[in-house]
């Protein structure tokens, strides 16, 4: 996505079209967005397909993509933007970034790691929990992973 375009919504509206731009491509909708100080400095949405690559998961590129954007491996005062819950991988991910807060779309029974799972930040070998807030436009995310999967049955 062209941020200076997303950087004129909000950004869970920018992770939705990401989403729904990873749709298009036979991805499993995803998008993630990486906010500081107000300012989107990356977006992404799935690719695993596409780049054959199982760890291409939407937060995993966006945090790869804000880390190359600021020219640090930590994010800190960053917050991630994401419409559907981290799984255990995009979790500590998140944690090593330093990720400042997650706010995310769907909860995942099955593959979530946040408030589902694992609960990847509440283990004591967690180094760093984010502040979370789920369930932002959990609807809208629920539709949208619904119809990609009933289109693909």
């Amino acid at each position: 996505m062209d941020k200076a375009r997303s950087a004129q919504m909000d950004p869970m509206s920018a992770a939705f079209n990401e989403a729904r731009a990873a749709a298009e491509r036979g991805e499993v909708p995803v998008g993630a967005v990486i906010v500081r100080e107000g300012r989107v400095v990356a977006s992404a949405g799935n690719r695993p397909r596409e780049l054959r690559d199982p760890s291409a998961h939407a937060e995993l590129l966006a945090i790869r993509s804000a880390c190359a954007t600021l020219h640090d491996e930590r994010l800190t005062g960053c917050d991630l933007y994401v419409t559907l819950e981290p799984c255990t991988m995009c979790a500590a991910a998140i944690s090593f970034a330093r990720i400042r807060r997650v706010y995310f779309a769907a909860a995942d029974p099955k593959g979530g790691a946040v408030e589902n799972g694992v609960r990847f930040f509440q283990q004591p070998t967690c180094h760093h929990a984010p502040e979370v807030y789920g369930g932002i436009r959990e609807g809208e995310a629920a539709t949208l992973l619904r119809a990609f999967f009933e289109g693909r049955r």
